[in-house]
């Protein structure tokens, strides 16, 4: 494609990497790129997301900006408190590149909507902040053939990862889905950022090493970190690198795997559905 005098100037940077260049940076111009949730890990995602020239975002959030959310979500402000995350999300992204193609999705992901959303992207990013949402992103991720970037944070840690379970069958070699690392999905957690806190900083850390995964998911680039988690202390301020298999007998990517829709799971629950 030919560039434009602006594009060449907003994307100076990148065209001077060689792992880049103009074609590395036609591929992130015409990428689309799903994100679920516009909070805390959303927020510098998007932001680095839309600086690289990412062509299309999706958000899909169904929350409003509140004042206790300024703490960590720089990609809201306070005169946007009680507006929807995805036009408040959308006002910001058109400010640092309107050249990026805003699609905002104002509902939950649900089992009725997964599959057709995630299927009009070639990446999805999750920045969820529950259970349900993450184990249901994995699970839609793996139907629809789709590398799914996984980030969250707790008080003081982070962890991150890229599932593509899609590629491979166990037996192949694989790498492991979201369940092969941790299993079943947990009936009814005991904490979440809003019972035991969450440093702000913390959330643009793994934010900005989410955007960095996708974008090399995008550009084909480095080490890909399916089969590897990352966590990272932020009060020590070391990461960890950990290797994960796949786990033979997952119920979503294993060799004799129950989960074959989104309507077997209640994701409410993290209980089967029996088949009527």
């Amino acid at each position: 494609m030919d560039f434009s005098d602006d594009q060449i100037d907003r994307y100076a940077r990148h065209l001077v990497l060689p792992e880049i260049g103009e074609e590395g940076q036609e591929r992130l111009l015409k990428a689309r790129v799903l994100v679920i949730g516009a909070g805390g890990l959303g927020s510098p995602l998007l932001l680095y997301l839309a600086a690289a020239g990412i062509g299309t975002l999706g958000i899909v959030d169904d929350d409003v900006v509140d004042l206790s959310n300024l703490q960590r979500q720089v990609l809201h402000d306070t005169a946007n408190i009680g507006m929807a995350k995805v036009e408040s999300a959308r006002r910001r992204i058109a400010e640092i590149n309107p050249e990026v193609t805003v699609e905002a999705h104002n509902q939950r992901l649900s089992p009725d909507n997964a599959l057709d959303l995630i299927g009009r992207y070639d990446l999805v990013a999750d920045g969820s902040d529950n259970f349900p949402t993450r184990y249901l992103a994995n699970d839609a991720c793996y139907l629809a053939g789709k590398t799914l970037v996984s980030a969250a944070i707790m008080r003081f840690d982070g962890q991150l990862s890229t599932f593509k379970a899609y590629e491979g069958k166990a037996h192949e070699g694989g790498t492991p889905c979201y369940r092969c690392l941790f299993g079943p999905q947990p009936g009814d957690p005991k904490e979440s950022c809003a019972d035991v806190g969450v440093l702000g900083a913390l959330a643009g850390t793994l934010g900005a090493l989410q955007a960095n995964e996708v974008v090399k998911e995008i550009l084909g680039i480095g080490s890909s970190l399916a089969g590897q988690l990352v966590l990272f202390d932020s009060l020590e301020t070391t990461f960890r690198k950990v290797s994960v298999p796949r786990d033979p007998d997952c119920a979503l990517c294993g060799s004799q795997a129950t989960i074959r829709d989104l309507k077997t799971v209640d994701y409410r629950t993290g209980e089967p559905l029996c088949a009527v």
